[in-house]
Formats: structure tokens, sequence, C-alpha cells
């Protein structure tokens, strides 16, 4: 296994990216993380999970998050969290050449992987999302709401605190005990973030009869951060999508008690499509 880090401009930003290369990859991930998160958090079970079955992935922080540098919890608007994909599709294309190739995203991640299928339409064989940002499955205060839509006009780098409640990730003690004490996880959210992400997850339902990819979405029913009826909503206006609920599922699939029931689902997809 090779495992290498890189390192790209984007939109005057400088970005921390990684990937990991079994000895005969049969197919890779392009991974993208959610909101607070980075992707050295799916390097102690994720990564290694595919790896053993000659999955590879590559992955990347995105804007505000991680080891990419910039104000956390802020991006400079949607497109640009949308052609930042492009650029590690190209990096996935110098490193892996054309063996079969997914894109991977979890909650916001999921949100904009699903909005790249329905937009770019990239040379890619498949879409998976976990948990997608599609909708929240809480209603934030409504003076944050207001406050967003006013700050995006006027100042859209001012960042508020997510609400998030770590507890609420997974069913798994450990994993929220750690995501409580890793320093690169962060509660901040501009709304170029909030309020866009949002809206993007709206107009993805709207149009998901329009996706032309073989895509996998996987939800957890007691997800208590994104609305797993959203995803469901979302798979039922179209022919490509095929769902799997978790019964009890946190939002976190991949750090929860399921986490090995998923990880495998994933692969047996995967492996299905290529």
């Amino acid at each position: 296994m090779t495992h290498k880090e890189f390192h790209f401009k984007h939109k005057k930003t400088n970005f921390f990216g990684q990937y990991w290369k079994p000895r005969h990859p049969k197919s890779v991930v392009v991974l993208v993380h959610g909101m607070g998160e980075y992707s050295g958090r799916y390097a102690n079970f994720f990564v290694p999970t595919l790896l053993k079955n000659n999955i590879a992935v590559i992955s990347y922080d995105n804007f505000g998050h991680g080891k990419t540098e910039g104000k956390r919890g802020h991006n400079p608007n949607y497109q640009s969290l949308l052609s930042v994909i492009s650029k590690v599709l190209n990096k996935k294309q110098e490193v892996y050449g054309n063996i079969p190739t997914y894109l991977y995203g979890h909650s916001m991640g999921g949100n904009l992987v699903l909005n790249y299928a329905l937009t770019k339409q990239p040379n890619v064989n498949g879409i998976i999302a976990t948990s997608p940002f599609l909708r929240l499955a809480f209603q934030p205060p409504k003076w944050k709401l207001i406050a967003g839509k006013i700050l995006q006009k006027i100042a859209p780098f001012i960042t508020l605190s997510n609400e998030l409640n770590p507890k609420d990730i997974s069913r798994d003690k450990l994993e929220v005990h750690k995501y409580e004490h890793d320093q690169l996880i962060h509660d901040q959210v501009s709304p170029n973030y909030s309020i866009t992400i949002m809206r993007k997850g709206k107009w993805a339902i709207k149009n998901a009869h329009k996706l032309n990819y073989p895509t996998y979405i996987l939800h957890g029913s007691d997800d208590r951060i994104i609305d797993y009826s959203a995803s469901i909503e979302f798979a039922n206006k179209t022919e490509k999508a095929t769902l799997k609920i978790y019964e009890g599922g946190y939002h976190e699939l991949h750090n929860d008690l399921c986490k090995k029931e998923v990880l495998q689902d994933v692969i047996n997809w995967i492996d299905s499509n290529i």
C-alpha cells in the first residue's frame, strides 16, 4: 500500500489532499468529507477496509476544513465547492488512470457529489452518498436562518455555531469521544456553507429525475442531524438510485455500530458495478 499527501492551489486557497493506493487497485473512491470534519478522519477504518478489497481512495480537506487553509467553516461560493472536486478528479486521473471511479460523499459531501453528478456530468462510474445533507433533521433557530440570509448578502464570511450535538454522530461512545477531542474538528459555519447547502439540497431532490449515474444512498433511520426521509424522497424520484436504510443508525454510519455492514455493502455495490 502507498500513502501520499499532495497539495494544490485553487481559488487562491492552498489545499491539502492525500491518497491511498493498494498494490493492485481495481477501482478508486474519490471521497468528499462532511461539515466540520476532514479527510484524515477516514484513515483508521474506512480507508483500510476499502484497501483490503483493492479499492483505492483519494480525498482532500475542503475550504475552511482540516489542513486546508482559510477561515474555518467558510468557502467562496457553492460553485467553488464543486470546482475543487474537478481538481481532485484530475489528480485521480494522474495517480490511477482510467480505472473505475466512484464519487463518494458523506453528509455535506453527499450533497456535493449528488449536485456534481446532476450538473457536471463527470467521467465516473457511480455515486455513493452516506447521510447526504439534503434536509436537516432539526429546525435551526429562526434568528439564525434570518441572520444567515442577511449575512450572506453583506458579510458572507461571518461564521456561527452549527448547533450540532456531537453525541448525535454515532451510537459508539468511543467515536463520540474522539470527535469531541479532535483538534481539527470545528463547529463553525458561514452562510456560504449553511444557507447554500440547504438550498442546494432542496434543488437536488427536485431534480433527482435528471440523474444519469448508478447511485447508492445509505442513511440511518435515527439520524438526528440529517433527515433520512429526504434521502427516500430523492431515491423515489430516480430509477438510478439504490437506497438502504439502516434501522437505528446514526449520522456517521461508517463510524456507527453498523460500520462493518455499511462498508461491506459499499464494497459489494462497487464490485457489482465494475
